[in-house]
């Protein structure tokens, strides 16, 4: 998608990211949930105090990806908007698979590490933010990456970006607060698609649950 889109601000862009296509080299997923975080005006943001080494790419240009990690164990991946040296960012909360699904399972076992020898169910795979970059193996190497011309950036192993495959963002898409935001926790930023089963469990709460939101 041209990068005007991700031009506006992280609240007008958000619902507009609604039902896009994350797409990385085998592996597609509809975007069904994320949640909008701004700069000086948002204390849950990690770009409230002003610009860090870590946060440079969150202050833009737009259309880029930022990729962090959290807690020691999680990465999370966002978008950013709004205008060149403004903080604004959509965080990408999960995402239904469209394509990729055995690629999406072996990232996520070697991620995760898990035990068992059951395969994750496909509502599993991107239902949440550290799931979703699990299975698109998104770690900090991919902080910066350019959405928009993806396949020229030299440091890429594999391209990624957001594809507008003609299904349109609901027109009443669901509403909340934010998960795990304890700083401004009452803004209704979070966005999702209604009665969507790859939606992370916490949005059918309400907001409430795991701690995953930027802050800090």
């Amino acid at each position: 998608m041209p990068r005007s889109f991700y031009a506006p601000t992280a609240l007008d862009v958000a619902p507009r990211l609604l039902n896009k296509v994350l797409v990385r080299g085998s592996r597609a997923a509809r975007i069904v949930e994320v949640e909008a975080y701004e700069g000086a005006t948002d204390p849950s943001s990690h770009g409230y105090r002003g610009m860090t080494d870590r946060n440079r790419t969150m202050f833009g240009p737009p259309g880029h990806l930022y990729v962090y990690f959290t807690y020691g164990m999680h990465h999370c991946a966002n978008v950013v908007c709004g205008e060149d040296g403004v903080c604004s960012a959509v965080l990408l909360r999960a995402a239904a698979p469209l394509a990729g699904v055995g690629a999406m399972r072996r990232a996520r076992n070697a991620a995760s590490r898990r035990r068992s020898t059951e395969p994750f169910r496909v509502v599993d795979l991107c239902s949440g933010p550290a799931r979703l970059c699990q299975a698109f193996g998104l770690d900090r190497r991919d902080d910066g990456t350019d959405l928009v011309c993806a396949s020229n950036d030299p440091r890429h192993r594999l391209p990624i970006f957001i594809a507008n495959d003609g299904t349109p963002p609901p027109e009443s898409p669901g509403r909340s607060r934010r998960i795990g935001v304890t700083r401004a926790p009452n803004r209704p930023w979070r966005f999702y698609v209604a009665e969507e089963p790859n939606v992370s469990s916490a949005a059918a709460r309400g907001g409430r649950g795991a701690r995953t939101g930027p802050e800090g």
